[in-house]
């Protein structure tokens, strides 16, 4: 996997959903069995606000070839707990693009429109990313330029609907509250996976023995003049490199134990849902991490507000599912089908 292949599909991800985090379940759509009163090709509406099949294939069709480029056309083929990928991706742009949806009409409520600029950079994003289609692409999603640009400036509107709620939210956040410190530790799993990818932990017997080869190696890294970063590489089955966390990152044995060591202690044996592990700190307090860290509990909190205003307003609308119509979406077949560049080029555009 390439690192701009993984930036890409970070992207994706992101741009489905950064604006919805903390929203919960606001953007699920009610399914009805009746499917009267729909438009043709509506796949749901919220309010007056409909979703077209074609947006819904636009973002099924480039999600889809996002995954298959990076992981290959095998990830199909494995169960994520009873349900496939394909499953999991078809609710997943359900949810997101009606919390999109959503923001289109919480930004309408609070006079939130696109200026000028902003328009033109849409139409010019659109018109970028229709000229990469192929006809067959264009023929299997049913999509026009002018539909593309509908969905981009959606998407514009949703983010700046959120900034607009989220941008006099500056909290200070303390070195303390932010502090990040580096960890080097040897793990001894207690469980190994099934076929399915399920967690198995293991019997109680298997659980001592390897306990004690925990505190064998314990015994050998508190020897004066032991190489820990060596034992880490011959013995952990986690990583073998540093770890830097933050207050609430890591389960709460581990972290009060890292938090708790000075620089070079070696910790006694804890148990996590992962096994046992030996913790040497390495740094307590990284001020780079600790610098990032602020900027991340910044938009967290940010987020948390932006969820608890959405969460309000999308409780008041009525959604309703073509569920007929819905139950017949699927991602299209063709080797000719192979866009994948729709939230990469929006952000080239927008500026994100």
């Amino acid at each position: 996997m390439t690192a701009m292949k993984k930036k890409i599909l970070l992207l994706l991800l992101l741009m489905m959903a950064v604006m919805t985090a903390g929203c919960g379940n606001q953007g699920k759509i009610e399914k009805v069995v009746l499917t009267t009163g729909f438009e043709k090709d509506e796949v749901f509406r919220v309010e007056d606000i409909s979703c077209t099949l074609p947006e819904v294939m636009l973002l099924l069709t480039n999600t889809r070839n996002q995954y298959e480029a990076i992981y290959g056309d095998e990830i199909w083929e494995k169960d994520f707990n009873g349900t496939t990928l394909e499953e999991n991706i078809k609710e997943t742009v359900l949810a997101q693009i009606s919390q999109i949806k959503i923001m289109n009409l919480l930004a309408r409520q609070n006079g939130i429109t696109l200026d000028e600029e902003e328009n033109g950079k849409v139409a010019q994003a659109a018109q970028a990313y229709y000229e990469t289609l192929n006809e067959t692409e264009i023929r299997e999603m049913n999509v026009t330029c002018e539909r593309i640009e509908s969905l981009y400036r959606e998407y514009a509107l949703a983010e700046k609907i959120y900034k607009d709620i989220i941008k006099d939210i500056n909290p200070e956040i303390s070195d303390d509250e932010a502090r990040t410190i580096t960890v080097q530790h040897i793990l001894f799993k207690t469980y190994e996976m099934d076929g399915t990818g399920q967690k198995i932990d293991y019997s109680e017997d298997r659980k001592a023995k390897v306990l004690q080869e925990a505190k064998e190696v314990l015994k050998m890294a508190k020897e004066e003049g032991s190489d820990f970063e060596q034992l880490v590489l011959e013995y952990s089955e986690g990583e073998k490199g540093t770890v830097s966390f933050g207050k609430g990152e890591m389960e709460s044995a581990f972290e009060e134990t890292g938090f708790n060591l000075e620089t070079g202690e070696i910790s006694e044996i804890i148990e996590t849902s992962y096994g046992y592990h030996i913790i040497k700190c390495i740094n307590t307090f990284n001020r780079e991490e600790t610098d990032a860290n602020k900027i991340k509990i910044v938009e967290k909190r940010r987020e948390e507000v932006f969820g608890q205003e959405y969460e309000v307003f999308a409780d008041t609308l009525t959604k309703k599912l073509n569920d007929d119509l819905w139950e017949e979406v699927s991602f299209p077949e063709g080797e000719e089908i192979t866009t994948t560049d729709f939230f990469e080029i929006y952000h080239k555009y927008m500026g994100e």
